[in-house]
């Protein structure tokens, strides 16, 4: 959703799909206004409407958090780069600019706008059928030590599943409150959730042995500060795809 997340920055407010090379995703986290649930949404489907109707050529997923605070949106798109980024927007953007003006920024609280890149290296294939994700964010202290943790956790998923669980993401910038570091893990629902599995840690145990687990898991904390997640469900109507 870059053209519609660049508009809103421009003004006075302030799945992810998986390629074969590296890409940048642009989030936009938008906390809508108490009770204007229904009006932001219809907002955002006549942009959808107005962008399509003027072959608008963008594409975008719209992702309502489960857990939280406040009533929030993810809205986020990728680019090859940051060269993207010099791009003023095609003319289907510039020609609904009223429509945000008037049916969406007048229901959003807040919006924070972020960056991260991929990290193909360590994530899972590409996935079909995608409507909800769980992301486990980290915010670290020591990241070469935090990556060679996540390296090796991730070699030993992949040598007993046959792939990884979800999909690494390392974040360019951002507030001193955002994570460095986020995983995204999908599922193709909630009943999904209840699909029992052994944890990272178990899989690497069964592999390497307590004691080097062990030692691989202090490492993780000694460089972790902060963890936590939400699940994000895909708002199908909200998102062009």
């Amino acid at each position: 959703m870059k053209k519609l997340c660049l508009l809103l920055t421009l003004l006075p407010f302030l799945m992810f799909s998986q390629n074969s090379e590296n890409f940048l995703l642009n989030m936009s986290e938008i906390t809508v206004k108490l009770r204007h649930d229904a009006q932001f949404v219809d907002g955002v489907k006549k942009y959808k409407k107005c962008y399509i109707e003027n072959k608008g050529t963008g594409k975008w997923n719209t992702w309502h958090r489960t857990q939280g605070k406040g009533n929030v949106y993810i809205f986020a798109d990728t680019m090859k780069n940051w060269a993207e980024m010099d791009e003023s927007g095609d003319a289907a953007n510039k020609a609904c600019g009223s429509v945000i003006q008037n049916f969406v920024l007048p229901h959003i609280e807040s919006i924070e706008n972020n960056i991260a890149s991929s990290m193909l290296k360590y994530s899972k294939k590409s996935s079909d059928n995608v409507k909800l994700v769980w992301v486990a964010f980290f915010k670290v202290n020591n990241s070469t030590s935090f990556m060679k943790a996540i390296k090796e956790i991730s070699s030993a998923v992949k040598q007993v599943e046959g792939d990884n669980r979800g999909y690494w993401y390392s974040v360019m910038g951002g507030s001193p409150e955002m994570a460095n570091y986020f995983i995204s893990i999908p599922f193709k629902n909630y009943a999904s959730l209840d699909m029992k599995q052994n944890g990272v840690w178990t899989i690497y145990e069964k592999l390497h042995g307590k004691k080097k687990t062990d030692a691989l898991r202090a490492k993780t904390r000694a460089s972790t500060d902060e963890s936590w997640s939400y699940i994000y469900k895909l708002n199908e109507k909200m998102s062009l795809q």
